[in-house]
């Protein structure tokens, strides 16, 4: 009786330390721009607050083949988009994916979406001491020429 007891309570302290460890960033308003038949990609974006030095390292959907965290730079005297291995999210520091700055590209869209619907897209952060949680994300489809929220 006693070992039952103590596994119940180890597996709810490890459920509540992974939502804990999700609950690291918040997410504020998360919106992707709507796509037309025969577009390949489109982009995802949000605002995104840590409560300690974290790292967004990736992100998934199942409306797209593959999903990049890509950043907007100068090269010389061209804007370039490339993707990016992690993006920093110092703590307490709000970081915008914004159209033109640093964004989640959905690439090899599945079908056309629509302004409107939501679209799942879990993100995958990691702590300083490399330690991984997943956020689930509703992110609601903006028209085409959307710019913001």
């Amino acid at each position: 009786m006693i070992a039952r007891f103590r596994c119940a309570a180890l597996a709810a302290l490890l459920c509540l330390s992974s939502a804990t460890a999700a609950a690291q960033v918040a997410v504020d308003a998360p919106w992707v721009r709507a796509s037309v038949a025969q577009q390949h990609a489109t982009g995802a974006f949000m605002r995104l607050t840590a409560q300690r030095d974290t790292r967004l390292i990736a992100a998934r959907s199942p409306v797209a083949a593959a999903v990049e965290v890509h950043e907007m730079a100068m090269d010389g005297q061209m804007m370039r988009m490339r993707q990016i291995a992690a993006l920093p999210l110092p703590a307490g520091r709000r970081i915008a994916l914004a159209p033109g700055g640093y964004h989640i590209m959905l690439i090899g869209l599945h079908r056309a979406l629509r302004a409107g619907e939501r679209v799942p897209m879990p993100l995958v952060f990691e702590d300083a001491q490399g330690k991984r949680s997943e956020t689930q994300v509703q992110a609601l489809v903006r028209p085409l020429g959307a710019t913001g929220p």
